[in-house]
C-alpha cells in the first residue's frame, strides 16, 4: 500500500468515550484525524423523538435477545454518553495489571480534566435522599457517587437530561469529540463501517457506506471503537471470526414503590447514591427515570395502574456481574441467556431494595423487568487483543468496551477514557506498548 494513499494518521470508527478520547488527544498532538460514526450529529434538543432516534430504534439501539431480555446502546456522535446517568464508577486496575495494562496515570489525568465530584448538597432531590436515608438508617454503607456533571452549570429548573442534556451540565464525549474537531480532526456522520482494509498482515484503511455508496479511506493507523456489539462485527468482517464471544451485559432491574408524601422534581438527578457489594456480584443505587420509560417499566410487569405514578416513585436499580457466555451474531443481534446465577444476584439484591423501599414508607412496590446495559469483553484483552490494544494485525486497535477482559458490573466510562489516553500515547510514541 502506497504511503501517499495514506491520507490520516489514524481513522477512528465510533465516537463513544474510547473513540472520543483517542481522537482529542491525538488531535491535539497535531495527527491528521478522521472520526467515522455511524449515528447522527444532531443538536442535542433533550426531546423523547431525539432519544427514541440515537437509542430506542429496534434491531439498532434495541436488540432483544430470544428470552426478551432488551440490551441497549446509543448510536450517534458520543455514543451512550448523550443519554447516560453520568455516574462515575472506579477503574479496576487490578484487574486490567494482571494482562499487563497500565493505565493509572491516564485514569488520573482524566480525573483531573472531568468535573467529577458527588452531587452538592441542594442537587440532592428529595427522592434520593429518602432512599440514601432509608438505606443507612438500616445499616447499609449508601453513599453519595461521583458524577460528571458541570455542578455551576445547573439550575433547580433544569430538567436532568435524560433523552440528551441542551444545557451541558453533563459531561459526554461528543465534547471530546468537539475538542478534536476544534483541533482540526475531521468527522464524518452517518458513515457505517463495514470492514477493515488489510494488506497482508497490516489494517491500511476501512470500507464504510453512507447514503448508498461505499467509501473507502486508508490511514497510518486504524482504531475500532464501535462499542461492545459493534466492534466485533467489523472485525468479523475483516476476517477476525473470533471475535464476539463469551461477553457480558451488565443485565439489571429496578424495584419500585409509591409514596405519598414527597415527589420527584423535573431535576430529579438519577444515581446519585448508592453502594456496591462487590462480593455478592451487585451494585444497588437510587433511580429515576422519564416518563416514557417509567410506563414503559410499569407496562412490562402489567402494573397498568401505575403508569402514570411516576412522580411518586421511588426506585431503585440493581445491576448484576453477570457470567460470560453467549455471542453476537454476524449481523450484531444478541445471543445470550441470562444465567440462574445471575438472576439471582440480581433477585437477592431486589429483596434488599424493598426492604429499604418499605422502611421508606413505600407502597405497591414491585419489580421491573430485566433489562441490559453496558455490553462488553467481545474483543478481550488477552485474547484477541495484546496489553497495546493492537489486534493481530500491525496498526489494527480496538479501544472500546469490547476490550474488558473480565466480567465487572460497573458503569465503564472512566476506564475507557484512560484507556483511550493510553493508546494515544502508544500511538504517539510517548508511552511504549507493553
Amino acid at each position: 500500500m502506497e504511503t501517499a494513499r495514506r491520507a490520516y494518521d489514524a481513522i477512528i470508527v465510533g465516537t463513544g468515550p474510547g473513540g472520543a478520547t483517542v481522537a482529542k488527544e491525538l488531535a491535539s498532538r497535531k495527527k491528521r484525524v478522521l472520526l467515522l460514526e455511524w449515528g447522527s450529529n444532531d443538536p442535542i434538543t433533550g426531546t423523547p423523538w431525539q432519544a427514541f432516534k440515537g437509542f430506542g430504534i429496534p434491531g439498532k439501539e434495541v436488540l432483544l435477545t430470544h428470552k426478551m431480555l432488551g440490551v441497549v446502546r446509543a448510536v450517534c456522535t458520543g455514543g451512550s454518553t448523550i443519554f447516560y446517568y453520568g455516574t462515575c464508577f472506579p477503574t479496576p486496575f487490578d484487574m486490567l495489571e494482571k494482562y499487563g495494562v497500565h493505565i493509572r496515570d491516564e485514569v488520573a489525568e482524566a480525573r483531573a480534566e472531568l468535573p467529577v465530584a458527588p452531587l452538592k448538597d441542594e442537587m440532592i432531590s428529595p427522592m434520593a435522599r429518602r432512599i440514601m436515608e432509608s438505606a443507612v438508617s438500616l445499616g447499609y454503607d449508601w453513599r453519595l457517587l461521583d458524577k460528571y456533571m458541570y455542578q455551576d452549570r445547573w439550575q433547580p429548573d433544569f430538567p436532568f437530561g435524560y433523552y440528551g442534556d441542551p444545557h451541558r451540565v453533563r459531561w459526554d464525549a461528543r465534547m471530546f469529540v468537539e475538542e478534536a474537531v476544534d483541533k482540526s480532526a475531521e468527522l464524518i456522520n452517518h458513515a457505517r463501517v463495514r470492514k477493515v482494509i488489510l494488506d497482508g498482515n497490516q489494517a491500511v484503511g476501512v470500507t464504510y457506506t453512507s447514503g448508498g455508496s461505499t467509501h473507502h479511506v486508508y490511514a497510518e493507523n486504524i482504531i475500532i471503537s464501535a462499542g461492545g456489539l459493534g466492534s466485533p462485527v467489523i472485525l468479523r468482517n475483516s476476517g477476525m471470526r473470533r471475535a464476539g464471544y463469551d461477553f457480558f451485559f451488565d443485565p439489571l432491574i429496578t424495584v419500585c414503590g409509591e409514596v405519598k408524601d414527597v415527589r420527584a422534581r423535573v431535576s430529579e438527578i438519577p444515581m446519585t447514591a448508592g453502594l456496591h457489594l462487590e462480593e455478592e456480584g451487585y451494585m444497588m443505587t437510587d433511580m429515576s427515570v422519564p416518563l416514557l420509560l417509567d410506563m414503559l417499566f410499569t407496562a412490562q410487569v402489567f402494573r397498568f395502574h401505575r403508569m402514570f405514578s411516576q412522580r411518586k416513585m421511588l426506585r431503585i436499580m440493581i445491576k448484576a456481574q453477570d457470567t460470560l457466555g453467549g455471542r453476537i451474531t454476524d449481523r450484531g443481534g444478541v445471543r445470550k441467556r441470562l444465567a440462574e446465577q445471575d438472576r439471582q444476584k440480581l433477585l437477592r439484591g431486589a429483596a434488599r431494595a424493598r426492604e429499604i423501599l418499605q422502611h421508606a414508607g413505600a407502597k405497591g412496590i414491585f419489580n421491573s423487568w430485566y433489562l441490559a446495559s453496558h455490553p462488553g469483553g467481545t474483543v478481550k484483552i488477552g485474547d484477541i487483543l495484546d496489553a497495546g490494544l493492537k489486534t493481530e494485525y500491525d496498526h489494527l486497535y480496538v479501544c472500546d468496551c469490547s476490550v474488558i477482559p473480565e466480567a465487572w458490573g460497573l458503569p465503564p466510562t472512566l476506564t475507557l477514557i484512560g484507556l483511550g489516553k493510553y493508546l494515544a500515547k502508544i500511538l504517539s510514541g510517548e508511552k511504549k506498548a507493553p
